[in-house]
């Protein structure tokens, strides 16, 4: 099955720092991304429902931009990434993410992220 990528774009009440936050801490991303997690220098392990994925943060702006690389992809050029900016114009904060996904599965990827921001958003007041 082909990969794609996909990119999504979400906009949030909460700070790029305050997003940021719930992208780099065990006790934040159990509340809205995985059941559980380990972060080992740049090492991260995710576990949901007992399946554990271990991706790498291959790049890191404070309050910008993660980067992750699964240890487990089938393609090198894969990876997952967040990117927060702030709007000039309206001063809430641009979340666009970058994910890969086969090519009958994008609909249910951009509804799985989705269902993520929601709860992401409830978590950090929107």
């Amino acid at each position: 099955m082909k990969r794609v990528q996909i990119n999504l774009e979400f906009i949030f009440r909460a700070s790029p720092t305050i997003l940021y936050r719930f992208l780099t801490s065990p006790s934040t991303l159990i509340r809205w991304f995985c059941d559980e997690v380990d972060i080992t220098a740049d090492v991260y392990t995710f576990v949901w429902e007992g399946s554990e994925e271990i991706a790498h943060l291959i790049d890191d702006i404070e309050d910008e931009r993660l980067r992750f690389k699964w240890e487990d992809a089938d393609d090198e050029e894969e990876y997952l990434e967040y990117r927060m900016r702030k709007s000039p114009v309206t001063g809430e904060t641009v979340f666009e993410i970058t994910d890969y996904c086969d090519e009958d599965e994008v609909n249910d990827t951009r509804q799985l992220w989705e269902a993520q921001m929601k709860q992401l958003k409830q978590e950090t007041g929107g």
